[in-house]
């Protein structure tokens, strides 16, 4: 009779296992419905025959030495294939060449047909209300309230000669070539055509100035992709005049010495995030996993961040963590949420990983600060057939299951109401972002 009731126990605890593992029915079709705001993506804007996109990254990867994707971001992943029925009737379940040259046929039509409001359309298909995309410039078809502006500003901390910090990976040489045309293309939208002398009149003449016309020309936020560049552990702040010279000597010519040029970056980094706060505007960071097969992953640890997510003078500007951390990093993230300036969101770990292993992520992340936590999708252009309504269809939905799984669980262990969990499914998806961006209806 007790191995009875032993096995009986077992079969109980697994089938209450199997629920948890799983999304409740119910609550997955309500978050379905929510119409989201994606805190990040690299949207592309509509061009004409022959016309590039260059825009939708400062550092775009597909120049890199290739890598190999993970699982979920093959092409051989079944939700892209769930992507095309749902986006453009797909009657096929294979990808046999004639079929793929039908499927790029149905795609050209509805181009055709949408126009300039493609990419409304293709956010209408993902259920996303609104979309911070960031570019270095918008685009035809990328109007607001759909699409929200958030630029790159890494390059206004690299006003020296770039060629040593360069010359450390294959993919910095590129990438630090990026930031130089950037900063030159910042100078020219200022009608300016030279640096300044001094690094009191490059914060006042050149930062601060661009700060504001991104802000007047519509951004709600501004981005740093330095993981890609140099490690986030920017040093101690340090007062104007204690780098002033390296700014002095190097403007001049020359390569400066790497820790000179890192305690400069470091100032100006402070100053770029003091002015965004002062106008309203949260700071972005890349933080976590990044493309490249030479990318410094230990660069990347959020934190490295503390020195300025503790800074007292930078605690008016928010600071919110892209990507959460993506690969070893979440954990880290779920503490740094405690600091009252500071938010995530699990875009790129959309594609990265499994919607079961992003799930964790945001189950760990809902039981910590779930005030914090911010849906994104980190959709990009990609190849003709899979492209960035593809992805992100699949991002879109790998997050919202995944969340609807992580809210199950918790339903489940008792840790919350099924009222509770769609008001956390809300947040998540929509009202964290809202209210961090002045959206609150």
């Amino acid at each position: 009779m007790l191995k009875k009731v032993s096995i009986l126990f077992c079969l109980s605890a697994a089938a209450i296992a199997v629920r948890a593992q799983s999304p409740d029915p119910q609550l997955l079709a309500a978050i379905n419905k929510i119409k989201a705001i994606d805190n990040h993506s690299h949207p592309p804007k509509v061009v004409a025959p022959g016309e590039k996109d260059d825009d939708f990254d400062a550092l775009p990867c597909d120049p890199l030495e290739p890598s190999v994707p993970t699982t979920i971001s093959r092409p051989e992943n079944p939700q892209y294939l769930a992507a095309w029925k749902a986006l453009y009737n797909y009657p096929y379940n294979d990808a046999a060449p004639n079929h793929i040259k039908e499927l790029l046929a149905a795609k050209q039509k509805v181009r055709q047909e949408q126009g300039d409001n493609f990419p409304n359309w293709v956010l209408d298909q993902l259920g996303i209300e609104t979309e911070l995309a960031n570019r270095v410039a918008m685009g035809r078809g990328l109007k607001p309230p759909r699409f929200r502006w958030v630029p790159f500003d890494d390059a206004l901390m690299l006003p020296l000669e770039n060629s040593g910090l360069a010359s450390e990976s294959p993919d910095r040489k590129f990438f630090y070539s990026r930031e130089t045309s950037l900063l030159r293309r910042y100078l020219k939208d200022l009608n300016l055509a030279a640096l300044p002398a001094t690094l009191q009149d490059y914060t006042t003449k050149v930062i601060t100035p661009t700060l504001e016309l991104q802000k007047k020309n519509g951004a709600v936020a501004v981005k740093f992709e330095a993981a890609y560049l140099r490690s986030l552990d920017f040093g101690p702040a340090e007062p104007m005049n204690a780098v002033q010279q390296i700014y002095q000597k190097f403007i001049k010519g020359g390569v400066p010495p790497r820790a000179d040029y890192i305690r400069l970056q470091d100032f100006l980094f402070r100053y770029i995030a003091r002015e965004a706060g002062r106008l309203g505007m949260p700071v972005h960071l890349h933080t976590g996993g990044g493309c490249g097969t030479y990318f410094y992953l230990a660069g990347a640890n959020p934190v490295l961040l503390d020195s300025v997510l503790n800074d007292p003078s930078l605690r008016h500007t928010r600071f919110v963590l892209l990507h959460g951390g993506s690969g070893p990093f979440t954990k880290y993230v779920s503490y740094l949420l405690m600091k009252p300036n500071v938010y995530a969101d699990f875009s790129e770990q959309t594609w990265l990983t499994s919607t079961r292993a992003l799930s964790k992520v945001i189950r760990e992340w809902l039981e910590w600060y779930p005030e914090k936590a911010m849906f994104g999708t980190d959709l990009y252009p990609n190849t003709p057939e899979i492209n960035w309504e593809e992805v992100g269809w699949q991002t879109t939905q790998s997050g919202r299951t995944a969340l609807a799984i992580a809210l199950t669980g918790m339903m489940a262990d008792k840790e919350i109401t099924r009222e509770r969990a769609l008001q956390l499914a809300h947040m998540v998806l929509h009202d964290n972002a809202a209210k961090l961006y002045g959206w609150e209806k």
